[in-house]
Formats: C-alpha cells, sequence, structure tokens
C-alpha cells in the first residue's frame, strides 16, 4: 500500500521520503524519484534524526504487520512494531511542527458483530493487532487536544494488489492463493470459507490517502475505505483461480479464530472525497494475476518468534516445526 501511496504522492509534486525495513517489501516498489531509507520505526533515534533532516510537512503512517490472526500468538512483537513504532512516529511529529498526521488504522478494531460497520460504531476488537490500531486512533484524538497535532485515521480493509508480497502465508489472502497456485498447491482456506469480507483493490484507496491532505473536511476525522461488495472466502478462491487460469483446487483446514463477518459502510468517506468508480472483484483480481504471473512465485516464509503456543492453528505449527527441522540439517 505504501508504494502507492508514495507513488501519488509524486504525481502529485511532492517530494517524498520514504521509511521501510523492508520486511514485507521489496527495493523495487520504491517509486523513481523516492528517497529511500532502509530502517524501522522502531528506531526513534533513526526517526528524530529523519525528522530533524527534512522538516517533513505531513507524515503517511502505513507501517504494520498487518496478521490480525497471527498478532494473538505474537503479543509482544505486535505491540512493539505497530503500537511504539507508531508512537515513535507521533513523538517526532508533535516535536518537528508537522502540520498532519495520515494514518492507516483497520477495520479490525471493530470486532464482531456490526457489520457493516461504520464510524460511530463502538470499537470491541477481537485480535492484538485490532487493539494496536486502536490505541494509536486514540493516541492521535489525544495528541491532536493536548499539542495541536491534526490526523486523518483511514480504516481500509482487504486490500490487495500489485507490489503486494505473496509470499507471506499469514496476510493478505489473495496473495496468498496466488502464490500457492504459481507453487502448485491448494489454496487453503480456515474452516469452511464461508467467512465473509469485502477485497479491495489498491487503486481503490491509494489515492484517497495520498489526496486527503487537500481535504480540509477530511482533519481530526476516520474514515472506512473500501469494497462495497462482499463476498465469501469460497467465492473469492474461485475467482483468484478463474484469473490465474486454472482450476479451483481448495483444502479446506481447521478454523480459526476469527470474525466472521467483516465488511464496512463508507458513506462518511464519500461525502467527504466523493463518489468514484470502484473495481470490481473480478477487475482487481485479474489486474493483481497479470502482475504475480510476470513476477512468478515467492518463497512463503515462516515467521518463527512465536510467543504463544497454545491454540497456534494446526497448519502454522507445522510449517514452523518442518521450517525448523530444515533449518537444523
Amino acid at each position: 500500500m505504501g508504494s502507492h501511496v508514495a507513488a501519488h504522492l509524486l504525481q502529485m509534486g511532492h517530494r517524498v521520503v520514504i521509511l521501510d525495513d523492508l520486511s514485507g517489501g521489496f527495493p523495487e516498489n520504491v517509486p523513481a524519484g523516492a528517497d529511500f531509507v532502509r530502517g524501522s520505526v522502531e528506531d526513534h533515534q533513526l526517526i528524530d534524526q529523519l525528522f530533524a533532516r527534512h522538516s517533513f510537512d505531513n507524515v503517511y503512517h502505513l507501517a504494520a504487520y498487518a496478521a490480525e490472526g497471527l498478532s494473538h500468538f505474537i503479543k509482544r512483537f505486535n505491540y512493539t512494531n505497530n503500537l511504539i513504532g507508531s508512537v515513535n512516529l507521533i513523538n517526532a511529529s508533535v516535536n518537528h511542527g508537522v502540520k498532519l498526521f495520515v494514518f492507516t488504522s483497520s477495520i479490525a478494531v471493530y470486532g464482531a458483530g456490526q457489520s457493516p460497520m461504520r464510524e460511530d460504531m463502538l470499537p470491541v476488537p477481537e485480535d492484538s493487532y485490532g487493539i494496536a490500531k486502536l490505541a494509536v486512533e486514540q493516541e492521535l484524538r489525544v495528541s491532536h487536544e493536548m499539542f495541536g497535532l491534526d490526523y486523518v485515521i483511514f480504516r481500509p480493509h482487504n486490500v490487495y494488489g500489485e507490489n503486494q508480497n505473496i509470499g507471506d502465508r499469514y496476510r493478505n489472502v489473495v496473495g496468498i492463493f496466488m502464490n500457492q497456485i504459481l507453487r502448485g498447491e491448494p489454496m487453503t482456506i480456515f474452516g469452511d470459507g464461508t467467512q465473509v469480507r469485502a477485497f479491495t483493490h489498491i487503486r481503490d484507496v491509494a489515492p484517497m490517502i495520498a489526496e486527503c491532505v487537500n481535504f480540509p473536511a477530511a482533519r481530526n476525522q476516520l474514515f472506512n475505505v473500501g469494497a462495497d461488495q462482499p463476498y465469501t472466502v469460497n467465492e473469492l478462491a474461485q475467482a483468484v483461480a478463474e484469473a490465474m487460469g486454472v482450476p479451483a483446487n481448495v483444502t479446506h483446514l481447521d478454523p480459526r479464530n476469527e470474525v466472521k463477518i467483516a465488511f464496512s459502510d463508507h458513506s462518511k468517506a464519500q461525502r467527504i472525497f466523493g463518489t468514484g468508480k470502484k473495481t470490481s472483484l473480478a477487475g482487481g483480481i485479474r489486474l493483481m494475476a497479470e502482475w504475480v504471473k510476470k513476477h512468478g512465485a515467492r518463497e512463503s516464509s515462516v515467521f518463527q518468534n512465536i510467543e504463544v503456543t497454545k491454540n497456534l492453528p494446526s497448519s502454522w505449527a507445522r510449517a514452523r516445526q518442518s521450517s525448523k527441522v530444515y533449518s537444523a540439517s
């Protein structure tokens, strides 16, 4: 997502400095014309140096490890990366007079039983990732009240598209499916596949996020952004198979603890940013499939630093154990 927002900012005429540790991305995704710094939001000294050197007007914070299901089992990593890293950026923004802080949160803040999710609903996140995102939202609210730091918060959902790391087995289901197909593996679905989501192509959210600095009415507001039409994960698997030109070969795994139905209402964003034509699921999947076929499969990485193993989904536990055995040989 960050690469697309950065590219759009460059098209708008902004000078762009990108900070990324490349844990989920690749150098080739950095758009031409941007200044790239390899580093982490956890490094507050590096962040302070960058802010002092560049005197940023606006900050776009899209850095996060967005693995909702895995976040239960990597709580320390989740909060260090997604919450403390965000606080480092907020501190630097206040200290260096940033005009606007743009933050990508998530509909994971809502929890279960609230679809379609609206911004006026009480957030009750059901995983550590959603808790961290909600905490950052609250930090931005109090930082505005205490220090005058203006912000815009976006809550996107299930964003997919070109430049995505399809080798991450814990997040981005469209990429996971496509990588499995390229590797000759069945698409794996937790549970019966009747989970409902709205899947959002990147070009339907990145321009809005980039351009929000030009909308005064968006300041100090939060917005749901993404696709309007929900689908089951089974329907998604069929769409991915069709776009990749293969039969839909699916393996159902044991269910995991996750929100069953999650999609959001976007009327507030439409009132501020306008109603544009959105990419259909078939059209967006086709665009990503074309990109994926050109770039090929990626090694499916295993997250080794699991902190809590109790109730870890069996497929993840097996993959972790297999990786340990392979590494030791």
